[in-house]
C-alpha cells in the first residue's frame, strides 16, 4: 500500500498492455545505446592505436560529443514530429531505424572501421533524440493522474537499470578475445527485440495532427528556450540540470582513460567504476524520495552540490602513483591500498549527483506552465545537450594542453562550487530550503501525521500553536506545498531567520498598539495571498508560549476568514518546549544538549468550514491534538 492507503499501481502497470510493451521498448533502447557507447569508448581507449594514430583523448571526447550533438540539433523538430504523428507508429519507425543503424554498426565493429563507428554514433544519437519526446509524451496519454508517479518511477528505474546493464555488457563483451563480434551480435539482436516489443504498443492518437512543422531548427530551438527563459526559477533550474549533465558526461567519458593512464587498470576496472558511478546515481535518486518525505524538496540540491564538489576534489587527491608496466585486472585493483577510497569517491559522486538532479527535474515540472511543459522539456533537452557538447570540447582543449585527467576532475569540481554559489545567490530559495531540511533531519526528528489533509492546490488557512522560534521552519519542511507564514515582526527580523523568512515570502505583522500600519499592511498581504491560491499559516496566540501551555487564540483568524472564506486546518506541534529555540528558562547549554534529535509530533487535522472556524473552536481543536500527543508519550 502507498502512504495514502491506496494500492500500489506499479506492479499492475507492468502486466498491462498499455504500459508493458512500451516499458520493454524503451528499456531495450536504453540498453542498446549504452552497449554501443561503452563498447566504442573502451575500444578507443584500449585498442584505438591499432586503428589510427589520432590521440585517444580526442577520439573519446569526439565520440561523446557526436552522440550528444543530435539532441541539440534535432530535439525541437523531433517534438513537433512526435506531436503530429500517431505515437505507436512513430516508435515502431524509430525502432526500425535502430535496426538499420545496428546492422551497419555490426559490420563496422567486425571490420574494425573506427571512424564509421564514430559516425554511426551520431546516427544513434539522432535516433535517440527522436525517441525521447515520444517516450515522455506517451505516458500521460495512457496513465491517469493517480498513475503518473508510478509510471514515471518505473521508466526512470528501467532507464537506470538499462544504463547499468548496458554499460557492464558493453565493457565486458568488448574486452573478450572475440569481443567486437560479440558486441555486434548483441546490438542487432537487441534492436530486433526492441522492434518486436514496439508492435505491442497500443495506438496513441496524435494531439496535433494538423500541426504545421517548423523545419527551421534554429527558430524552433529559440522558441523552446524562450518558454524557459520567461520563468526565472525554471530557467535557472534548467541551467542547474544542464550543469549536472556537464559533470556527468565528463566523468563517464573520461573514466576509461583515467582508469588506464592514472590507475593502471584494464577494461574490467573501467567497467567496475562505470557501474559503481551509475549505481550511485540510481541510489541517490531513489533516496531522494525518502529524504524529501515524498515531496519536491529543493533543499537537497545544495546538499548534492556539496557532495559533488567534496568527493570530486578528493578523487584528485586519491590518485595513486602508478609505476607498473602492465594493466591491473579487477582483483589486483581491489587489493590496492588506494582502491577503496577511489571506489567510495566514485559511488558518492553518483549518490550526491542523484540528490542534486532529481529535485531540480521535479521543480521544473512543478513550476512550469502546464500548457507549455512539453516545450519547456524540449528546451531543457536542448540546453542539456549543449552543455554535454561543451564538456567534450573543454576536455579536448584541456587534455591536449597537457592537463591530466585527474586535474580535469579537480577543475570541474571547483567549477561546480562556483556555479552552485552563483545559482543559489540568484535563487536563495535553494539555500533557505537547505537550512530547513538540515534542521528537521539533524536537530529534530519529526513524526508527521495528517499531511494528506493539506489540499494539493487552492487556498487554505493553517493555524498552529507557537512554541519556538523555528516553528515555521519545521512546518515548511514538512508540508509539501510552499506556505506563506504570518510572523511577528520581531521574529521576522532575527538574524538567519530573517533570510529564511524573506525567502519564504513570510508576512511580518505587529499588534495594533505596536504598529497599526504594519498590521493593516499584513492583512492586505494575507488577503492577496489567499486570492492567489496560496497556503497561509498563522499563529493565533500572537506570541511564543512562556510556560509550554497554549495561550488564548486571538480573533485575527476570524477577520481573515470573513474576507476570504477558505478551508481552515488546525495543526499542532508537540515536543519543542524545552528546546534551545523555545523560551524555557533552563540553562541554554542543557537545552541544546537535550534538544538534539528531539522527537517532535506534527499533526494536521481535517479541514474545517470557514463559517465554523472561530478562534475558540480552533483553540479547542489544537488543544485536543496536543493532549493526544501527550497521552501517546505517557504524560
Amino acid at each position: 500500500m502507498t502512504p495514502q492507503g491506496k494500492p500500489d499501481s506499479q506492479p499492475k502497470l507492468l502486466v498491462e498492455r498499455r504500459f508493458l510493451p512500451f516499458f520493454i521498448t524503451q528499456f531495450l533502447g536504453a540498453f542498446n545505446d549504452n552497449v554501443f557507447k561503452n563498447a566504442l569508448i573502451i575500444l578507443i581507449a584500449f585498442q584505438g592505436a591499432q586503428f589510427t594514430d589520432i590521440n585517444t583523448h580526442t577520439l573519446t571526447n569526439l565520440s561523446a560529443g557526436l552522440f550528444i550533438l543530435p539532441f541539440f540539433l534535432f530535439s525541437a523538430t523531433a517534438g513537433q514530429l512526435i506531436d503530429k504523428t500517431e505515437k505507436s507508429l512513430s516508435m515502431r519507425r524509430i525502432k526500425m531505424l535502430e535496426i538499420v543503424i545496428m546492422l551497419f554498426a555490426a559490420w563496422a565493429f567486425i571490420q574494425g572501421e573506427l571512424f564509421w563507428l564514430i559516425a554511426l554514433l551520431f546516427l544513434m544519437g539522432s535516433q535517440s533524440s527522436l525517441f525521447g519526446p515520444a517516450k515522455y509524451s506517451y505516458i500521460p496519454q495512457h496513465l491517469d493522474d493517480s498513475e503518473l508517479i508510478a509510471g514515471n518511477a518505473l521508466v526512470q528505474m528501467g532507464t537506470f537499470v538499462a544504463i547499468l546493464i548496458g554499460t557492464m555488457a558493453g565493457g565486458l563483451l568488448i574486452a573478450e578475445e572475440e569481443g567486437r563480434t560479440m558486441v555486434s551480435i548483441v546490438l542487432v539482436v537487441i534492436a530486433i527485440l526492441g522492434f518486436i516489443a514496439s508492435l505491442g504498443i497500443p495506438k496513441t492518437p496524435s494531439p496535433c495532427p494538423d500541426l504545421k512543422i517548423n523545419w527551421n531548427v534554429f527558430t524552433e530551438t529559440w522558441r523552446n528556450i524562450a518558454f524557459i527563459h520567461s520563468n526565472r526559477v525554471v530557467f535557472l533550474s534548467v541551467l542547474g540540470i544542464s550543469w549536472f549533465w556537464f559533470l556527468g558526461a565528463t566523468y563517464l567519458v573520461q573514466l576509461p582513460n583515467y582508469t588506464r593512464l592514472t590507475l593502471g587498470g584494464n577494461e574490467q576496472v573501467v567497467t567496475l567504476l562505470l557501474t559503481l558511478f551509475t549505481i550511485g546515481i540510481g541510489t541517490g535518486s531513489l533516496l531522494c524520495n525518502w529524504l524529501s518525505g515524498q515531496k519536491v524538496e529543493i533543499g537537497l540540491v545544495p546538499f548534492g552540490s556539496i557532495g559533488l564538489t567534496g568527493f570530486g576534489i578528493d578523487l584528485f587527491f586519491a590518485q595513486p602513483v602508478y609505476t607498473g608496466s602492465e594493466l591491473m585486472g579487477l582483483m589486483a585493483f581491489v587489493q590496492q591500498a588506494h582502491s577503496l577510497r577511489i571506489i567510495l569517491d566514485i559511488v558518492l559522486l553518483g549518490v550526491f549527483g542523484g540528490f542534486y538532479i532529481v529535485p531540480l527535474f521535479a521543480l521544473v515540472q512543478q513550476r512550469s506552465d502546464p500548457e507549455h511543459l512539453s516545450r519547456v522539456i524540449a528546451g531543457n533537452n536542448i540546453i542539456n545537450a549543449l552543455f554535454m557538447v561543451l564538456s567534450a570540447v573543454l576536455a579536448i582543449v584541456l587534455l591536449n594542453a597537457g592537463v591530466t585527467i585527474a586535474q580535469l576532475f579537480l577543475v570541474i569540481a571547483v567549477f561546480n562550487a562556483v556555479v552552485a554559489l552563483y545559482i543559489y545567490t540568484l535563487v536563495p530559495e535553494f539555500l533557505m530550503r537547505f537550512l530547513v531540511w538540515i534542521l528537521i533531519h539533524s536537530v529534530y526528528h519529526v513524526r508527521k501525521r495528517g499531511l494528506e489533509n493539506i489540499p494539493d492546490e487552492g487556498p487554505a488557512v493553517l493555524v498552529c500553536n507557537h512554541v519556538s522560534y523555528v516553528d515555521a521552519m519545521i512546518i515548511a519542511g514538512c508540508i509539501r506545498r510552499p506556505v506563506r507564514f504570518v510572523m511577528h515582526h520581531k521574529i521576522y527580523k532575527l538574524p538567519l531567520l530573517n533570510f529564511v523568512s524573506r525567502t519564504a515570502r513570510a508576512i511580518p505583522i505587529a499588534g495594533r498598539f505596536e504598529d497599526e500600519a504594519l498590521m493593516e499592511k499584513a492583512f492586505k498581504e494575507i488577503d492577496q495571498a489567499l486570492k492567489d491560491g496560496d497556503l497561509v499559516c498563522i499563529f493565533p496566540e500572537g506570541k511564543l508560549t512562556a510556560d509550554g501551555n497554549l495561550n488564548t487564540f486571538r480573533p485575527g483568524v476570524e477577520r481573515i476568514l470573513e474576507a476570504n472564506p477558505v478551508p481552515v486546518h488546525a495543526m499542532s506541534l508537540y515536543g519543542l518546549w524545552g528546546s534551545a529555540f523555545s523560551r524555557h528558562k533552563a540553562f541554554i547549554l542543557w537545552r541544546i544538549i537535550m534538544g538534539i534529535r528531539s522527537r517532535i509530533d506534527f499533526m494536521i487535522a481535517a479541514s474545517i468550514k470557514p463559517e465554523d472556524a472561530t478562534a475558540a473552536v480552533l483553540q479547542e481543536k489544537v488543544g485536543e491534538m496536543l493532549t493526544a500527543s501527550a497521552k501517546q508519550r505517557g504524560y
